[in-house]
């Protein structure tokens, strides 16, 4: 008993493992080989990362709440644990230091080039980072060959590595990669979508919740546990149909079949191989579909990879590149969802001031598509994503944004910009019926300002997308606008209104 009161205060330790709030993994990651008889497990909750920008406080009462109770499980588990609260990571380091004396500090990989700097220059020995299923330098090797960084070619090789969804010789199960055309459908109409899992809010929680002056949904869960049953909850109500209406925006319900499973996967609550192989023991018993299965493993093992992969090769700069040159300030809507007429912004918006997420249609189409047609700056709008979002990671973002969503590195990542106008949004979601403005007018004072600011975004970037020859057909669409003047007016108009607010 002396021995291990002796452990439980830090006496006898060899080494320190620091644990940052995304690695909260007891089988991957700094914890995979700890040993409580030598390790002492190290937690900073750092003013910075509270107050250095304004955080969604739904997104920080995940991090800091998931965290506490991670480091209540490590100390039930006979882990000498210290959970520091201090002015950076760094000077709780620095201070766990002080107390347990010079021994040596070990972290998985970190997840942004920020951290890993400040933890390299520190001293902090960094051992590779597991929480995913590609290891950046063999993602490095996969790149560094490619011509062109096509998702669906890495994808297809993930599939072939992993063996999942193949045959013996490496050929795509029912004889097709993907099964995109099934499952593009338009949210249906009088729909009953699944009841969600609600989380309950223990001790724990509810000091932090006081302690960010934060009342939390409940949407999120905090804990190992709690992330588990959300998967088992998924997969009974929500995987079979996921594939069809997975890029779908629907007024009725806000996830839909979604699985709400990204936050624990980017924190470690929940690992991408213990995801996939309960999709796929769902498909092998029969319940759940392979369009379903297949789209969901294509973002785990393809999109969220690629994606990690795609901000570790293509370096630090890539943040701030702006190829567009757009230099528009952050819209007021972002800031308030009541500063726009528009249904669907001022729908999205909303919700993600609600509970600090959307699903990627909403991200994409919606949020960054408005960025993009608008010429918003790239790097106002990357920081406003990454601080509103529970999922959110600067690995997350970046790619996603700089490359996917606004297109300012040029096509490195996505051959053509993912510009649209009202009629996408008008066929795959229900929020232009009663909206204000008209998705099929260009011009006039109803007329759709995303119709009319995509023909306005092509036309000011003619130039550059006719070199682009997946956009020649949008191009030379401009050739056959009668009304391209008063576009022209409609869109200086529109891009004044959503400037002041108004439109």
């Amino acid at each position: 008993m002396a021995e291990r009161d002796a452990l439980s205060r830090g006496r006898g330790a060899e080494r320190i493992l620091y644990v940052p709030f995304d690695h909260l993994s007891f089988d991957h990651g700094v914890m995979r080989t700890a040993d409580p008889a030598t390790d002492v497990v190290v937690l900073v909750e750092s003013e910075r990362m509270l107050t250095g920008r304004p955080w969604h406080t739904e997104r920080l009462f995940f991090l800091v709440s998931a965290a506490r109770h991670f480091a209540a499980e490590a100390e039930s588990r006979g882990f000498a644990v210290r959970y520091l609260r201090a002015p950076t990571t760094i000077d709780g380091l620095t201070d766990a230091l002080t107390e347990f004396g010079n021994l040596p500090v070990t972290c998985a990989e970190p997840s942004s080039f920020r951290q890993h700097r400040a933890l390299t220059e520190f001293g902090v020995e960094i051992i590779p980072n597991d929480l995913f299923l590609t290891a950046r330098d063999d993602f490095h090797a996969w790149a560094s060959r490619q011509k062109s960084f096509v998702m669906e070619n890495f994808y297809r090789a993930q599939r072939v590595r992993l063996g999942i969804l193949v045959d013996g010789e490496g050929k795509p199960e029912q004889g097709r990669w993907n099964f995109d055309a099934e499952n593009r459908l338009p949210p249906p109409k009088n729909y009953e979508w699944p009841a969600r899992l609600a989380h309950e809010r223990d001790a724990m929680d509810l000091e932090v919740a006081a302690q960010l002056q934060h009342t939390p949904t409940d949407t999120w869960a905090t804990t190992r546990a709690g992330a588990l049953a959300q998967l088992d909850h998924f997969i009974e109500h929500n995987l079979a149909g996921f594939g069809p209406y997975e890029d779908a925006i629907s007024n009725d319900d806000w996830s839909l079949h979604h699985s709400l499973l990204s936050p624990y996967l980017n924190v470690g609550l929940l690992h991408a191989s213990e995801v996939v192989e309960a999709v796929l023991a769902a498909f092998r018993a029969g319940r759940a579909p392979i369009e379903s299965v297949e789209a969901f493993v294509r973002q785990v093992i393809g999109w969220r990879e690629y994606i990690n992969g795609m901000y570790w090769y293509l370096g630090e700069d890539y943040r701030n590149l702006n190829g567009l040159n757009a230099d528009r300030p952050l819209l007021p809507v972002f800031a308030d969802s009541s500063a726009t007429k528009m249904a669907c912004v001022g729908g999205v918006v909303a919700d993600v001031k609600k509970r600090g997420w959307v699903h990627h249609i909403p991200r994409l189409m919606v949020l960054s598509n408005l960025a993009l047609i608008t010429g918003t700056n790239p790097q106002a709008f990357l920081d406003w994503m990454r601080e509103q979002f529970v999922d959110a990671a600067d690995w997350v973002m970046v790619p996603n944004i700089i490359g996917m969503g606004v297109h300012a590195d040029g096509g490195l990542l996505m051959t053509k910009p993912y510009a649209s106008g009202g009629a996408y949004l008008n066929r795959m979601t229900q929020y232009c019926k009663g909206c204000a403005y008209d998705p099929k007018k260009r011009s006039g004072d109803d007329a759709c300002p995303f119709t009319t600011l995509y023909w306005d975004f092509l036309d000011r970037h003619r130039e550059t997308f006719a070199r682009n020859h997946r956009m020649a057909q949008q191009v030379n669409g401009l050739n056959r606008l009668s009304d391209l003047p008063q576009l022209r007016e409609r869109a200086r108009e529109v891009l004044t209104g959503l400037d002041a607010g108004l439109i």
